[in-house]
């Protein structure tokens, strides 16, 4: 690595916030213009429960508020920091109307929906079927950034109207549809601050892919480490329900604990020779980042197999673990060696998982062609009874 690579690896890393975070300083800053007639520039809106409301604070800036005919329309930019996503720069706007009808329990904040935000069409997520997609944590966090700024007469009623002007579009670069979440993009955070890197966001897709699934009857699952691995895959077993193909990436522990936590019964992996070789070395997370290919060990690896001296000191000398498989060959020392990367990988996962899980594996070359394959029947994707029929699994 160069020096201004490691600089730059090295270097600060900018943090952002959550889609839930701009919908609670939007509606803040509705709510404010509202009362006092007066547009914020940014607010100052506390993080998602269970941050202490005088320790976990937030200043977001607020990209517009105007009045309209029956309220106050605000909106926020979503800024996902140096570690962006599919809602990175999207509009998140929030429609307040204030009722000061008088009520002797107000005041209330009653949150919902609107265009671009999707709407939940399948069990097993933490909003009930037919909700918008506003997960509990930034709901709680979007009303307590309303509540802060009523004054203490009003006990009325703040009708909050959360909506993604291009949610729709960009809802299909997401995982939603897979998830039954439809027409538009989720409201998520529960942190409400985007650490890049801290593959939070990611951890809580798996868990929520895994809690569909499960609210779907699947106790198989297969795991795959990306669109490509998961493409493959279909089309190797095009009887895979989608509900059950889960894009994993790198979480190879936690993706595996939270399977085995949820009472599945079958896991399938599907990855490129990479992964395969990280997962082999034990590794709970197999980012760049966290992990790396341990040539020397797989040299040794590869004496094992059956390879000469010279063609280990050719895989401890390679620059991948595409081209140290391609190294030892197609012939026996090459199978060799593929098998047991296979049933080393396999021994780590059934480590994470537990003695409850069958773990197979699926690999696939670069080009696309199935370089190991354990027997994946049909019959393990027959759905059991569903669990939790029109609610969330936890």
């Amino acid at each position: 690595m160069s020096r201004s690579a490691a600089a730059h690896r090295s270097a600060p890393l900018r943090e952002g916030f959550t889609t839930g975070s701009a919908a609670a300083a939007a509606a803040r800053a509705a709510t404010l213009f509202a009362l006092h007639g007066v547009a914020p520039q940014a607010v100052d809106i506390p993080l998602p429960p269970p941050h202490p409301a005088e320790a976990g604070r937030l200043t977001i800036p607020i990209a517009a508020v105007c009045g309209e005919e029956l309220g106050v329309r605000a909106a926020v930019v979503k800024d996902g920091g140096d570690d962006p996503d599919a809602t990175h720069l999207a509009r998140i706007e929030a429609h307040v109307t204030l009722d000061p009808a008088f009520s002797g329990v107000g005041p209330h904040v009653l949150i919902g929906g609107g265009a671009g935000v999707g709407r939940v069409t399948l069990p097993g997520l933490p909003v009930p079927v037919g909700r918008a997609a506003i997960n509990p944590g930034p709901e709680a966090q979007i009303r307590a950034a309303v509540l802060e700024v009523l004054p203490d007469y009003f006990r009325g009623i703040a009708l909050v109207v959360i909506e993604v002007p291009d949610g729709e579009a960009i809802a299909r670069h997401t995982l939603n549809a897979r998830l039954g979440i439809l027409g538009g993009i989720s409201i998520l955070g529960t942190g409400g601050i985007v650490r890049p890197y801290s593959h939070e966001a990611w951890a809580a897709c798996i868990d929520s892919a895994l809690d569909v699934a499960r609210a779907a009857g699947q106790v198989a699952v297969a795991l795959t480490t990306g669109r490509r691995s998961e493409r493959l895959f279909q089309e190797r077993h095009p009887f895979a329900p989608d509900v059950c193909l889960v894009q994993a990436a790198d979480f190879f522990a936690h993706s595996l604990r939270q399977a085995a936590r949820r009472g599945f019964r079958d896991v399938v992996w599907a990855v490129f020779p990479g992964k395969l070789v990280k997962q082999a070395q034990g590794f709970s997370c197999t980012h760049a980042r966290e992990a790396g290919l341990d040539f020397a060990l797989l040299a040794r690896w590869a004496r094992e197999a059956g390879a000469d001296a010279e063609l280990a000191a050719a895989v401890a000398g390679a620059n991948t673990a595409v081209q140290a498989l391609a190294l030892a060959g197609q012939g026996l020392v090459g199978r060799r060696l593929l098998a047991q990367l296979v049933e080393r990988a396999r021994a780590a996962a059934q480590g994470f998982a537990g003695p409850g899980v069958t773990v197979r594996y699926v690999l696939f070359d670069m080009a696309g062609a199935c370089l190991f394959a354990d027997p994946v029947p049909e019959s393990i994707f027959t759905p059991a009874d569903p669990l939790h029929l029109g609610k969330g699994s936890r």
